[in-house]
């Protein structure tokens, strides 16, 4: 009952309304954080787009540079040095016309999928399978590269991909609370930064509207959008 009674304090003190600093909304959510299991940071940006149209569509890679405390499954498709290459580096799993097989008989437990140009070919048969999971290699997001090495460090290191929904929303994790506020921050600002620099050129009027922060089991608290560099 005492849990509950304190959760119940906790609560009270939030207003839904309230424009909070990074600082402040991340102190309340800490409070109200489970004491069962390490929770995540999550951060959710409306933006005043629309994705329907191809020139207000936002996406792209960011690395957190704290890391984001998740272990981060990586297959690539490469033959010979590029293989050796990614392995050493840490991917998960590698191969060229196996890895489709493989693919395509249902084993699609990865984070990222990382080709080699050379290897579209084969992963092109892939397209019904990986796209609907936002899996399919891509070169603007750095995924279809000849450099596997550090494409798979860069994915193991903290890098996360970011796309805006249908809604106009953004939204991502920045880390576990069991990390420290400074890079709980610094993760926020990378993110945040990052999304500010993808401003499509067919946005109109104000582009960041609404951020907000929550854990994996809190609520929602606004942030100012003056934490927002470039808001």
């Amino acid at each position: 009952m005492a849990k509950l009674t304190k959760k119940a304090k906790v609560l009270a003190q939030i207003d839904r309304d309230t424009l909070y600093s990074f600082d402040d909304a991340l102190k309340m959510l800490r409070d109200n954080a489970s004491k069962k299991f390490d929770e995540t940071l999550e951060v959710a940006m409306n933006l005043g787009v629309d994705p329907r149209h191809a020139d207000q569509m936002v996406r792209g890679m960011v690395s957190l540079p704290a890391g984001t405390g998740k272990t981060v499954r990586v297959a690539v498709f490469a033959r010979g040095d590029n293989a050796e290459k990614a392995l050493a580096a840490g991917a998960d799993k590698v191969g060229a016309e196996d890895l489709m097989e493989d693919m395509q008989a249902g084993n699609l437990a990865y984070d990222r999928v990382i080709a080699t140009p050379d290897m579209m070919g084969v992963v092109g048969r892939l397209g019904k399978v990986l796209g609907p999971k936002g899996l399919m290699p891509n070169p603007k997001l750095g995924t279809v590269t000849p450099n596997v090495e550090q494409a798979v460090k860069d994915a193991k290191g903290g890098q996360v991909e970011f796309r805006v929904e249908k809604q106009g929303i953004i939204h991502s994790g920045l880390g576990k609370l069991s990390f420290s506020d400074e890079d709980l921050k610094r993760n926020f600002a990378a993110f945040t930064d990052a999304i500010v620099k993808a401003k499509p050129a067919g946005g109109k009027g104000k582009y960041v509207r609404k951020v907000s922060l929550t854990t994996t089991m809190g609520p929602g608290l606004k942030v100012d959008l003056a934490e927002v560099e470039g808001a």
